[in-house]
């Protein structure tokens, strides 16, 4: 297998993208920082999209759709919004052979032309909270591009909703926050995500506070995962967001906006991927069992397609690979590098004994199975190995984070992956110093591990690391 990825211990950077390329997972585009998404790829944000729409439904939240134009007009009115935008936008100027009386800029964030409409639609408090969701892509014009983790062009879902008070807006954003994204990150994904507050110099442009999902990837940084913002009353008054009270009184809501992207699916990729390609957790995967043919005659392929039939009647997700024309060591390799969960191997060998064998993607274990326990047998390692994928990059997690209690410290450890220091031994100076050395303060948490309000709470402790 050596010879099929770059070792990631020889360098990461290589075997990330000879993995999505030998795995067929995605292509760059032809502009530069775009990517193309193959089947294989796509297959997984499908149920990453599902999953998370899932749980953004049963947060209340409705799905709409607003245009990928946006007036120019409209990101000036937010200042920080528009200057923190800036230097990743695109322009359009010309369209239809003349020159447009004002230019519009392609989506890279939608609260500016959602406002607008959110002004449109409300007006009395009985019209709040309105919870809507989008399904789209966005452009930010990304200088160093790497396929899924950092691109021009990209899929995401963003939230937007509008409250009646302060309160429900925070605690909306927070809801979001974990029962949509950390639930399907640790429970679906397997992916340990510690959760926390942004700092001031880390939020989000015109939010006054950001709440984030931090994932250790297999090489110690940090990946920023999903993100959850109040945005106060700031983009309310800009846009006059506002409703009649129960009072008779006319009041500015209180919003928020969220989202998760493609960039989920680098996390997955660089946080269990192995030296032999891709490993997906069960619950996620598009195919949790790959039914295999190992050779054709005396039976095999109706075994084969019998097996097929009653793993999909368990409730498997499941494939059946019959090319027997394609050697099946060739086919095997591409199955390790797809990530597929189980492989059922199916073989005159083992059939003659009353066998099949069941080869576990996570620890690599291959047994031969009774024909009329492989259903069982598959089930089994499906529940097992989604947790023994979280429970292993959750080890490693703690493997690499280090508690320390001076900047200096945080930022040597940082070269190996987290170090958590007291915040107040870090600071606003503090953190600049550190992000001139390429180390950022990922999140701020409580000393109990639960989220702050305000990055001026006392005894907090901040987690900084290197970061894609």
């Amino acid at each position: 297998m050596a010879r099929v990825l770059t070792p990631r211990a020889e360098d990461f950077p290589r075997w990330y993208q000879d993995l999505i390329a030998k795995a067929k997972l995605a292509d760059n585009g032809p502009v530069r920082g775009t990517m193309v998404i193959r089947p294989a790829g796509y297959a997984i944000w499908e149920r990453m999209q599902a999953e998370m729409d899932a749980r953004i439904k049963a947060a209340g939240a409705e799905n709409a759709y607003f245009p990928l134009f946006i007036p120019e007009s409209y990101l000036k009115r937010e200042a920080e919004h528009v200057e923190g935008f800036s230097p990743e936008l695109a322009v359009v100027t010309h369209g239809g052979g003349k020159q447009l009386a004002e230019p519009v800029v392609v989506r890279p964030t939608s609260e500016t032309v959602i406002g607008e409409f959110m002004a449109k639609w409300i007006d009395s408090y009985r019209d709040l909270p309105l919870l809507l969701n989008q399904w789209a892509n966005v452009v930010r014009w990304e200088l160093r591009p790497r396929i899924f983790l950092r691109t021009s062009e990209f899929l995401w879902q963003e939230g937007h909703t509008a409250h009646a008070t302060r309160e429900d807006a925070r605690a909306y954003a927070r809801r979001i926050l974990h029962e949509a994204y950390e639930d399907l990150m640790v429970n679906v994904l397997g992916i340990p995500v510690v959760v926390g507050l942004k700092t001031a110099r880390e939020r989000f442009a015109g939010a006054t506070a950001t709440y984030t999902c931090e994932g250790m990837m297999g090489d110690g940084k940090a990946l920023q995962m999903g993100t959850s913002h109040e945005l106060g009353q700031n983009f309310a008054k800009a846009f006059d967001i506002s409703y009649s009270s129960a009072e008779g009184g006319r009041e500015h809501a209180w919003t928020t906006s969220w989202g998760t992207s493609t960039r989920m699916l680098g996390g997955l990729i660089m946080c269990h991927g192995d030296d032999n390609g891709l490993r997906v957790p069960p619950k996620l995967a598009p195919v949790q069992a790959y039914v295999m043919i190992v050779k054709d005659g005396d039976g095999v392929s109706e075994a084969a397609a019998k097996l097929r039939d009653a793993l999909r009647d368990a409730g498997v997700r499941v494939a059946l690979d019959d090319r027997t024309d394609t050697a099946f060591g060739r086919r095997a390799v591409d199955a390790e590098l797809r990530g597929y969960p189980v492989r059922v191997e199916v073989g005159p060998r083992d059939l003659a004994a009353g066998n099949a064998v069941v080869v576990r993607r996570t620890d690599g274990s291959k047994a031969p199975t009774p024909v009329a326990d492989v259903v069982g047998a598959v089930l089994a390692a499906l529940e097992a190995d989604q947790r023994a994928l979280h429970d292993q990059a959750l080890e490693f997690r703690r493997s690499r984070t280090v508690e320390v209690s001076t900047l200096a410290e945080a930022i040597e450890a940082s070269a190996a992956g987290w170090a958590m220091v007291p915040w107040s031994a870090v600071g606003v100076p503090g953190e600049a110093e550190a992000n001139a050395q390429g180390v950022t303060v990922r999140c701020l948490l409580r000393a109990d591990g639960s989220v702050p309000d305000s990055e001026d709470e006392p005894d907090l402790v901040a987690i900084l690391a290197r970061a894609y």
